[in-house]
């Protein structure tokens, strides 16, 4: 990442990204379209409105591997080998502890917080059973995002594509078996995933364990090593409650949603799966650019971080605003290949009509997000999201709702908050990118 063309360099990273969320995306497709056809509307608003709740708690801790991922790649930019692997063993103690206390959390709370949110009384009773079916899998899906953090800081994006080849494969294979071929409930859908999760983490450990070089994985001489431990909570917690506090806003949000019924928690849900697909390139493209930035900062090459974060916005914003445009025109059918009751497809369509003309704003407060990550700066990019997208949120539909009382209202509040963080974003980048270019650390 430190030499050779910036541009080649991030896109070659950049399209295994790609690939890898393309495949991991398809399975939880796949989850909901043979949900939705084989066990009906309710189901299927059972394992999509359990959504936000599971990223709330697992977007977490996938947030701490992305902050650890920042540390390991400064290191590995300044050529510290002895940090480095330091780092890689903290992130890997830190995985560890973090999926007991996921299964833990996600197992027996369940019931309580789906009810806070309002779920519909038909839905309740297969949404607790698929929330803990998935978290009782937990472990795969904290240690593959951990071990995927530590193969990315390195610049392997490569390898955790062909791990999610895979698992997109046992995913599907598991989801016809058990559900279209045995018409399992829901719980079989989690377990679908919980177990294609665990092959992956399987396979990334398996190759950190035969990697040379800092980043080897040695599973005797995984601790806390309090140094890095500290700097990787450090990056790490801010990232990680800027993922859950994203997530909690659109749990509160579904819990509005919820209040329609179950067409429209289905529908909404189905929307939310299609959408996941537009984001691709924006995930795609963010953590290629923090990895890229931090390599970079690591080995003192401020000038390419520039160029860079130049390429890396004018990339994310046209292929977010194009795909947008695209699921606006397909959205009736998107939606229908998971329900064609035409009361669910007119939701999942209205919110798609609502939104997708803004992704651009979406998409650039990401980026900004990714920016001042690989700067060292995620308290700022955690501040952004904390005010922007929860507290607004939060407070719009509070007051509006009662006075209200239309789901409009949870459709156009993303838009209205992407452009408010996308001024903030504004204003913080050009503060940043103003400094001489020897003091960007």
């Amino acid at each position: 990442m430190t030499s050779g063309s910036v541009r080649k360099k991030i896109l070659l990273f950049a399209l295994p990204l790609f690939l890898g969320t393309l495949f991991q995306q398809l399975y939880n497709t796949v989850d909901s379209i043979i949900v939705g056809n084989y066990l009906g509307s309710s189901a299927l608003a059972a394992v999509t409105s359990a959504g936000n709740l599971i990223f709330l708690v697992v977007g977490f801790f996938t947030g701490i591997s992305v902050g650890a991922g920042v540390v390991i790649s400064f290191h590995i930019g300044a050529r510290d080998e002895k940090k480095t692997k330091e780092a890689v063993h903290t992130t890997a103690a830190i995985g560890i502890a973090a999926s007991i206390m996921m299964t833990a959390v996600g197992v027996i709370f369940a019931p309580a917080v789906l009810r806070l949110m309002n779920t519909p009384p038909e839905v309740l009773p297969e949404s607790i059973i698929y929330f803990r079916v998935y978290f009782a899998g937990a472990f795969g899906l904290v240690m593959y995002n951990t071990f995927v953090a530590i193969l990315q800081a390195a610049g392997d994006s490569r390898s955790p594509f062909f791990f999610l080849l895979a698992a997109s494969g046992i995913n599907i294979v598991l989801d016809l078996v058990l559900i279209a071929g045995f018409h399992k409930g829901v719980g079989a859908a989690a377990f679908a995933t919980a177990a294609s999760q665990l092959f992956c983490a399987f396979l990334a450990m398996m190759k950190l364990l035969r990697t040379e070089g800092s980043t080897r994985l040695v599973l005797r001489e995984i601790r806390f090593y309090p140094g890095l431990l500290k700097r990787v909570l450090h990056m790490g917690l801010p990232t990680g409650l800027q993922n859950s506090i994203m997530a909690f806003s659109n749990v509160v949000i579904q819990t509005y949603i919820n209040a329609f019924g179950e067409q429209a928690v289905a529908g909404i849900g189905a929307y939310t799966r299609v959408e996941g697909f537009v984001f691709i390139p924006i995930m795609g493209f963010t953590m290629a650019l923090t990895t890229f930035i931090s390599q970079n900062l690591g080995a003192g090459e401020t000038r390419r971080v520039r160029e860079g974060i130049r390429f890396g916005i004018v990339c994310t914003l046209v292929s977010a605003e194009c795909l947008g445009m695209l699921l606006y025109i397909l959205a009736p059918e998107a939606i229908g290949l998971f329900d064609r009751t035409p009361e669910v497809v007119a939701y999942g369509v209205a919110r798609a009509h609502y939104v997708t003309p803004f992704f651009f704003l979406c998409a650039f407060t990401h980026i900004g997000s990714s920016v001042l990550r690989g700067h060292g700066k995620a308290v700022s990019a955690m501040n952004v999201s904390l005010i922007c997208w929860c507290v607004v949120r939060i407070l719009f539909l509070a007051v509006l709702d009662p006075v209200l009382h239309t789901i409009i209202l949870t459709y156009i509040v993303y838009p209205i908050t992407w452009t408010i963080s996308s001024a903030v974003m504004t204003v913080l980048l050009i503060r940043l990118l103003k400094r001489p270019v020897g003091q960007q650390t």
